[in-house]
């Protein structure tokens, strides 16, 4: 089944949009991505990963850079961050593959190669819940005994005092980065203008569908998953991991 005309709404001026203010709203970014390197180190050296969603490339490359020996299929679906991404990652020759792919389509979920582990940063939220339980078992079917599984996500928030909560940290993260960046607010006002916090202002149509963190543990242990375990947690984000059992 192909779910492209439900699910895949994203566009390229958000696309832009990501690319302009990522640095802003996504909290603590830079050390997400490098406990996301940190977390891959029990790997074999010389592992081959996929990134789902690798946007401009900045994961992969803190991961290229991390791990020497590592090569990474680097997918997304927007052309222009494809674009930035092959810039960005040309030095690394052959050890990175960018191509383009739909997350919400089956069409990619078959690889005919051994995958030691997935990443993905600030994707998934985009599938419905039934979308992310399918996804997590093809997941967990692409991967090799062992391998690792990593997502980086905004998260649902169950109740309305923790809500209340990761909204008020999301918009006292992205207030202080844009001080410490810009040495003004202009970038924190666009986030409020925008209501880009979803935790305050989240639309039951926009393309946004995060699920609880609890939720999304259950599927991951539904899908065959073990060691799975929760790596990261701020302001409504969270990093969190799962492993294949080997044979």
């Amino acid at each position: 089944m192909n779910h492209h005309d439900i699910e895949n709404n994203w566009t390229e001026d958000l696309s832009r949009q990501f690319m302009d203010y990522g640095r802003y709203f996504v909290p603590e970014r830079e050390l997400q991505m490098h406990l996301i390197a940190g977390l891959l180190s029990d790997l074999d050296p010389k592992a081959f990963l996929v990134e789902l969603c690798c946007g401009e490339g900045l994961l992969t490359e803190v991961l290229l850079e991390n791990h020497p020996l590592f090569t990474i299929l680097a997918l997304d679906g927007s052309i222009e961050m494809l674009d930035k991404a092959q810039h960005r990652l040309s030095r690394f020759s052959k050890r990175c593959q960018c191509q383009l792919f739909d997350l919400a389509s089956d069409s990619w979920r078959g690889f005919k190669f051994s995958v030691d582990a997935i990443v993905s940063s600030l994707a998934i939220h985009h599938l419905t819940g039934p979308l992310k339980q399918v996804l997590f078992q093809d997941l967990y079917k692409l991967l090799s005994p062992g391998g690792l599984l990593i997502i980086a996500d905004v998260l649902e928030v169950a109740s309305m005092a923790g809500r209340k909560l990761a909204a008020d940290e999301w918009d006292r993260a992205v207030r202080q980065r844009s001080f410490d960046l810009d040495g003004n607010y202009k970038a924190f006002e666009f986030f409020e203008r925008e209501g880009w916090n979803m935790h305050r202002h989240l639309d039951p149509n926009d393309i946004d569908k995060p699920s609880p963190i609890f939720s999304q543990l259950k599927w991951l242990e539904n899908a065959g998953f073990i060691q799975i375990d929760v790596n990261w947690l701020l302001a409504g984000h969270a990093i969190f991991s799962a492993r294949k059992p080997l044979d």
